[in-house]
């Protein structure tokens, strides 16, 4: 019985590793004393399309609305009360959410439900949300990245990059 339950146990860590599991990532940044954290899981593109009709992410249960990364829903944390592109966020837990309908004007969402599968969302727990600025990247980005950047003066960006977008949302610590 032992031999069959660590050759079954090597089985499913083969199958988990050859189906390409989303390493779990942090972007971390302080500004002004405060910290201001991301955490996600952050899926590969391995040649699929992610974004638009008939992409990858519209397959999900909760599309338009995107938890932001693979597997368990994206946490947001700030010390600070923040100023995100015009929505006031106290200092607090959040999960961080995009709406991808149009793949050329995505929305930053702050909800207040926190801890959940990536697929579950209840809209009616938004804190808010916010228009995104959008760009192409230089290269396809093959590894979704979230980079939070200090700009100075209490200042900060968030950044978000994967396939062919880059979604930006400044930041300001209060």
């Amino acid at each position: 019985m032992k031999t069959i339950f660590k050759y079954g146990s090597a089985l499913v860590l083969l199958a988990q590793l050859g189906c390409g599991q989303s390493p779990s990532q942090q972007a971390t940044l302080t500004v002004g004393g405060k910290t201001i954290s991301i955490k996600y899981s952050a899926p590969s593109v391995r040649g699929r399309q992610i974004f638009g009709d008939g992409g990858v992410v519209s397959h999900d249960g909760t599309y338009p609305v995107w938890r932001a990364g693979a597997n368990r829903a994206t946490a947001f944390h700030t010390d600070a009360d923040l100023d995100i592109g015009g929505l006031m966020v106290p200092a607090g837990d959040y999960t961080l959410l995009v709406e991808v309908k149009d793949p050329d004007a995505w929305r930053f969402i702050l909800n207040k439900q926190t801890g959940q599968w990536g697929l579950t969302y209840k809209p009616d727990q938004d804190l808010g949300r916010v228009k995104m600025a959008m760009s192409k990247p230089a290269a396809p980005v093959e590894t979704l990245k979230y980079t939070l950047t200090d700009e100075g003066g209490n200042k900060a960006k968030l950044t978000l990059e994967w396939e062919n977008h880059v979604a930006t949302v400044p930041i300001t610590v209060k």
